[in-house]
């Protein structure tokens, strides 16, 4: 058995995100385009010779218990495989928490890959994805990364081509939002055609490796909730356009946004800008980070 593993757990954005309609059981049948970016969480796994799992982590209102991702995704190996050694997680977070950036989606499924590898345990990454999808519905992405096609509630992926690579600003107004209260107060019947993203034809800028054709494609049909309740979100939006980004979006249910820049002299100037000038008041956290398109998830990376 391994001692130690030692994993990155990166950030996702999403290129688009449409919402087709709701599912009997709660749930919503969805049409998105998932990005990794090369911002990630840190996490040391350490094996223990006494049962149990002890999560630390450095921001103190997180769970350390079974209301954590990270717990529930060790404890699922564990239980089902009947280890019993026991391990300590060291969670260090980067990725902004309640954002719509998958960040404790990632770490799960970060746990799922140390967990399986430490003991041994055998497992293939489709078989981890199957088993990710019973923590969370972005946990079988967190575990393929890269670019994808998500369907279905989030659990079918079909892979596509890697994106071409630009600078990517990442800002975090001062607010959560749940992702419950988004979809719950997200009224489909109410839409216009027009607030629809257009899925395939992101996927088709995607294959032809067109950044400009992808940024001008980009959308997000929960704008239409989150904004409203966060008009923050907007002003950060338009704030980056004329910062010099292609395009911005809001990621997954909010409120996070991301600018995609095609110059890196432009994205550090907006980042600076943001950060520290006269628009700093408009983010909480910000951040300058890349497309990150390493699909497979190995020790250290």
């Amino acid at each position: 058995m391994i001692r130690h593993l030692g994993l990155k757990a990166y950030g996702k954005i999403n290129l688009g995100l449409d919402v087709l309609r709701r599912r009997e059981d709660g749930y919503h049948d969805v049409r998105m385009i998932m990005q990794t970016v090369g911002l990630y969480d840190k996490i040391d796994i350490y094996l223990k010779e006494t049962p149990g799992i002890e999560i630390v982590t450095n921001l103190f209102y997180l769970p350390v218990n079974e209301n954590n991702l990270v717990y529930k995704a060790a404890k699922l190996l564990m239980d089902e495989f009947h280890v019993t050694h026991g391990i300590r997680i060291n969670l260090k977070k980067f990725i902004p928490v309640s954002a719509g950036m998958a960040g404790g989606s990632s770490d799960a499924a970060a746990v799922l890959f140390g967990v399986n590898k430490m003991f041994q345990l055998g497992l293939t990454r489709e078989e981890l994805m199957e088993r990710g999808v019973k923590i969370g519905a972005d946990v079988p992405y967190c575990v393929l990364r890269g670019t994808a096609l998500s369907e279905g509630i989030g659990e079918i992926l079909t892979p596509l081509p890697d994106m071409p690579q630009c600078q990517v600003l990442i800002a975090k107004p001062a607010v959560g939002v749940s992702t419950k209260f988004v979809y719950d107060n997200l009224n489909l019947e109410k839409l216009e055609a027009s607030d629809h993203p257009d899925i395939d034809g992101i996927i088709e800028a995607i294959e032809n490796h067109n950044i400009h054709q992808v940024s001008q494609r980009l959308g997000n049909i929960l704008e239409t909730v989150t904004i409203k309740e966060y008009p923050v979100i907007a002003q950060i939006k338009e704030k980056i356009k004329e910062l010099g980004a292609v395009n911005a979006l809001m990621s997954g249910s909010g409120p996070t946004v991301f600018g995609i820049f095609t110059s890196p002299r432009a994205a550090e100037n907006a980042y600076e800008e943001l950060r520290y000038g006269k628009s700093k008041n408009l983010a909480k956290q910000v951040y300058l980070t890349n497309f990150y398109n390493t699909k497979e998830v190995t020790n250290g990376q």
